[in-house]
C-alpha cells in the first residue's frame, strides 16, 4: 500500500491510499488524475471532506426553524467549491454568490431581493477576499435568503441547482416516447447531459431504460403532430432515430433547445455548460476590472491636466491682481486729485445755496402761518357745528332711552304673564306626577293614564299656542259653516217638498200636473215600486240631515264656548 496527496474539489489536502501495484502503471499527472477518476467516485470524495471539514467549521443552532438540513447544506457546500474561484484558500467572489442566489430563488419560484445583500457586500473585506464558504453557509442559515419558505421547497430548490450545476444536468422532466420495436408511446424520465441523455421508468432514476450519446452528427427536428400526440420532435443519430413528444409547445422548444446546446458542448470539446458560463463570467469580471482600471488611469491623467491647468490659471490670477492693484493705486491718485477740486466747488456751492435756502425760507415761513390761520378758522367754524350735532344726537339718545324703558315695562308684563303661564303648567305637570304616584300599583292603567296626561298637556301647550292665532280664523269658518248647513238644511227641505210632490199617485179620473219636466206616463206605485222606496229613502234623509244639522250647531257652540276660554287664557284639560 501507498498514499497520494489529493487535493477534493473544496481545496481540501488528503491522503489516499492505493495499491503499490496501481501506482507503478504510470507517473504524470494525467495519468493520476484518470487513475483516480478510475478508483473513486467523485461524490464520495466530496463527502469525505465535507465530514472532515464540517466538524471543524461548521457550526449551527440546532434550535433555530432556519437551518438547513445536513444534505442540502452539503450540497451548497459542493455549490460554493464549484462556483468558487481557483485558488487557495477557496473563495467566492459577490458576483458569483448573486448569482448562485438567484438560481436558488428561481427554483423556488420567489424573487430575489439584492436589498438584502448589500450591506453585507458592501463591508470591505468581502469586496476584497471575497467570500467563505462557512459564511456562506451561515447567511443561508439566516433564512434572509428563503424567508420563512417550507424546507422541502429549499430542498427541491437546491437539489435541483445542484444537479444542474455539480451533476452537469441540462434538463430534466417527462416526456412521452415511441418505442423502437413496438411502436407504442410510454412516458418516461429523461435526463440531459452534454454527454448523452438517458431514460428512466420514473424520476426517481433507480431504473434506467436507455442511453443515447450525443455527438455530432445527432441532430433534432421538430415533427407534426400525430397518432393522437401533439408538440412532437425527433433526435437523430447515425444509427437511430428517437420519436418523443411534449406536454406543451414551450416544453418542445426548451428540450430541442436544450438538447442542441448538449451537441454544440460536445462538438466544442466541452464537458460542462456551467464551468463554460464560469470561464465566461470570470473573462466578463476580468474585462470590466480592466475597464475600470483603464478608467482610472484615465480620471488620474486626467486629474492631472486638471491640476496643472489649475495652476496656470492661479498664475494668471496672480499676475491679473497685481495688474489691478497698480491700476488701482493709479486711479486713487487721480480720485485724489478731483475729490480736492469738488471739494472747493462744493463749498462754493454750499454757501449760495445757504443763502437761497435762508431767503426761500423766510418766505414759506410767512405762507405757512397765514394757512395755519386759516385753517384755525376752519377747525372753529366745524367745532360749533360738531357741538350743534352733538346736541341733537344727545336728544335722540334720550328719547331712544325713554321708548326702551317703556319697551322694558311691556316686556316685564310680557315676562310676568309667561311666568304665570308656566306656572299654571308646572301645576298641571305636579298633579300629573302626584296622580302617577298614587296609581302606581296599576301598571296598565297608569300607562294609559300616563299617556293621556301626556298626550293633554302637549294638545293644551299646542293649543294656547295655536288658538290665539286662528281664534278670528275659526269663528269666520263656524260662521261659515253654520250658513252652508242652514243653506243645505233649507236646500234638502225644499227638493223633500218637490219629491213628496212628484211621487203622488195620479187616480183614473184626474189630470195630470204640468211640471217644468214632462213625464211620458206614471203607474201606480205597488209594494216593490222604486218610487216608494225612494220617498222611504228620502225621508231618512231628511231625518239623518235634521240631526246632523243639531250636532253641528252643538260642535260650533262648543267651539265658541273654547275659543272663549281661550281668549281668557284659560284651557280646560281633561
Amino acid at each position: 500500500m501507498t498514499q497520494l496527496l489529493w487535493r477534493s474539489t473544496s481545496g481540501m489536502m488528503m491522503t489516499v491510499q492505493f495499491p503499490v501495484r496501481v501506482i507503478c502503471l504510470t507517473s504524470t499527472n494525467t495519468s493520476w488524475i484518470r487513475l483516480l477518476k478510475g478508483l473513486l467516485l467523485k461524490e464520495n470524495v466530496d463527502e469525505l471532506c465535507w465530514t472532515l471539514t464540517a466538524k471543524k467549521n461548521y457550526r449551527t443552532d440546532k434550535t433555530s426553524s432556519t437551518v438547513l438540513p445536513e444534505k442540502d447544506a452539503f450540497r451548497l457546500w459542493c455549490l460554493f467549491n464549484f462556483l468558487s474561484e481557483d485558488k487557495y484558500p477557496l473563495v467566492m467572489v459577490p458576483d458569483e454568490v448573486e448569482y448562485l442566489l438567484k438560481k436558488i430563488c428561481m427554483a423556488m419560484t420567489i424573487e430575489f431581493n439584492c436589498v438584502e445583500l448589500e450591506d453585507f457586500f458592501s463591508q470591505e473585506s468581502v469586496q476584497q477576499s471575497g467570500i467563505t464558504v462557512w459564511v456562506f453557509l451561515e447567511m443561508m442559515n439566516s433564512g434572509k435568503i428563503t424567508r420563512g419558505m417550507d424546507k422541502s421547497i429549499i430542498s427541491m430548490a437546491i437539489e435541483e441547482i445542484y444537479r444542474e450545476i455539480v451533476g452537469d444536468v441540462l434538463k430534466e422532466g417527462y416526456l412521452w416516447k415511441k418505442g423502437q420495436l413496438r411502436r407504442n408511446w410510454k412516458e418516461r424520465w429523461f435526463t440531459l447531459r452534454p454527454s448523452n441523455l438517458s431514460y428512466y421508468t420514473g424520476e426517481d432514476r433507480k431504473d434506467c431504460q436507455g442511453n443515447i450519446v450525443l455527438d455530432g452528427n445527432c441532430c433534432v427536428e421538430v415533427l407534426p403532430d400525430r397518432d393522437g400526440k401533439r408538440c412532437m420532435f425527433c433526435l437523430k443519430t447515425l444509427s437511430k432515430t428517437y420519436e418523443m413528444s411534449a406536454s406543451d409547445t414551450k416544453q418542445r422548444q426548451e428540450w430541442t433547445t436544450a438538447i442542441q446546446t448538449a451537441i454544440r458542448l460536445h462538438v466544442e470539446g466541452k464537458k460542462s455548460l456551467h464551468k463554460d458560463l464560469k470561464l465566461k463570467r470570470r473573462e466578463q469580471r476580468e474585462q470590466r476590472e480592466k475597464r475600470r482600471q483603464s478608467k482610472e488611469e484615465e480620471l488620474q491623467r486626467l486629474r492631472a491636466l486638471q491640476e496643472e491647468r489649475e495652476r496656470k490659471l492661479a498664475e494668471l490670477e496672480l499676475l491679473k491682481e497685481a495688474q489691478k492693484q497698480a491700476q488701482a493705486l493709479m486711479e486713487q491718485d487721480e480720485q485724489r486729485r478731483r475729490q480736492q477740486h469738488e471739494q472747493l466747488q462744493r463749498a462754493l456751492e454750499v454757501q449760495l445755496r445757504e443763502a437761497e435756502e435762508a431767503r426761500v425760507s423766510m418766505q414759506a415761513e410767512m405762507a405757512l402761518k397765514e394757512e395755519e390761520a386759516e385753517r384755525q378758522r376752519k377747525r372753529i367754524q366745524e367745532l360749533e357745528e360738531m357741538q350743534k350735532r352733538l346736541e341733537e344726537a344727545l336728544q335722540q339718545e334720550i328719547k331712544a332711552r325713554l321708548d326702551e324703558e317703556a319697551f322694558r315695562y311691556a316686556q316685564a308684563g310680557l315676562l310676568a304673564e309667561e311666568e304665570e303661564k308656566m306656572k299654571a303648567l308646572m301645576a298641571l305637570q305636579e298633579e300629573q306626577e302626584e296622580y302617577i304616584l298614587k296609581t302606581q300599583r296599576e301598571k296598565q292603567e297608569l300607562k294609559q293614564e300616563m299617556e293621556a296626561k301626556s298626550r293633554d298637556l302637549e294638545e293644551a301647550q299646542r293649543q294656547l299656542e295655536e288658538v290665539r292665532a286662528n281664534r278670528h280664523r275659526v269663528d269666520q269658518d263656524v260662521v261659515a259653516a253654520q250658513r252652508k248647513l242652514r243653506q243645505a238644511s233649507t236646500n234638502v227641505k225644499h227638493w223633500n217638498v218637490q219629491m213628496n210632490r212628484l211621487m203622488r199617485p195620479i187616480g183614473p179620473g184626474e189630470k195630470r200636473p204640468s211640471l217644468g219636466s214632462s213625464f211620458s206616463s206614471f203607474q201606480i206605485p205597488t209594494q216593490r215600486d222604486p218610487g216608494l222606496r225612494l220617498r222611504r229613502r228620502s225621508g231618512s234623509e231628511d231625518q239623518d240631515e235634521e240631526s246632523k244639522e243639531n250636532v253641528d250647531n252643538r260642535a260650533g257652540s262648543d267651539l265658541e264656548k273654547r275659543h272663549s276660554h281661550a281668549s281668557n287664557g284659560d284651557m280646560d284639560i281633561p
